[in-house]
């Protein structure tokens, strides 16, 4: 089944054209990254993803709904936390919830179940300030989830953290993601985290964006990463998407 699709998609800034005639589809379960130059329009298409920007032309689909405002289906994890410094972690994580109108007594348990599986139950009545940037982005984590949404739309979320930091929290995510069968689109520019944690890397070219290549990783345990990152193919997709960044770096 297919959770996110583009078809065609072109979205434009008055006489500036961001991406251009992108079609893309991410099936049930399914984690997909985007890597690409600086401007090409990736976060562009997540906003189109997520309703927050409708596209000038094509088609945008979640669940196979037209796209065309925000949706409790999709939720959107960026490269700040973005916590509430006047609500504590838990009542952060039930923020969207509240939105939603779920009662105070479920959303709080559904708060605290997931501040446990994202290793910070003794944070939880903690406030922002008082965590790390780590324990942050562990806490926005599970904002995004609490919601339950179909989609999950990821705009280097881990891009602020420290390499081992990262590397923890992209386990954390990739067993969260593995056990609750999310799908995700995940805009990275570090090329083992999106060998890591993806089924397909999607790569991208200059401004005007377009898709010009889809890498299918091929490497088991995608549930956890740290292994992923230890296997000896990682090396051959590393030096195939770097090649394609170049051609497109030399072609501007």
């Amino acid at each position: 089944m297919k959770r996110l699709e583009f078809r065609n998609v072109t979205k434009r800034f008055g006489t500036m054209t961001a991406v251009e005639g992108v079609s893309l589809a991410i099936a049930d379960g399914e984690v997909v990254s985007l890597i690409g130059p600086s401007g090409c329009g990736k976060s562009t298409l997540l906003n189109m993803g997520s309703g927050l920007d409708p596209a000038s032309s094509g088609e945008v689909l979640v669940d196979g709904e037209l796209v065309t405002k925000p949706n409790k289906h999709v939720a959107f994890m960026l490269q700040k936390d973005l916590l509430l410094p006047w609500r504590t972690i838990v009542e952060n994580v039930e923020l969207g919830q509240e939105i939603q109108g779920v009662t105070k007594a479920e959303r709080r348990q559904r708060a605290r179940d997931l501040l446990v599986k994202c290793r910070l139950p003794d944070f939880i009545d903690h406030y922002p300030h008082q965590l790390s940037g780590g324990m942050r982005q562990r806490a926005a984590l599970a904002r995004t989830l609490a919601v339950d949404p179909t989609v999950l739309l990821m705009d280097e979320p881990f891009s602020a953290l420290d390499a081992q930091t990262k590397m923890v929290l992209q386990q954390d995510l990739g067993r969260t993601l593995a056990d609750t069968r999310k799908t995700a689109l995940l805009i990275t520019h570090d090329l083992v985290e999106a060998i890591a944690m993806s089924d397909r890397i999607l790569v991208m070219s200059q401004r005007p964006g377009r898709i010009i290549e889809e890498i299918v990783v091929e490497i088991a345990d995608r549930d956890s990463p740290m292994k992923r990152r230890q296997h000896p193919k990682v090396a051959g997709y590393i030096v195939q998407l770097m090649n394609l960044l170049q051609i497109e770096q030399a072609a501007a």
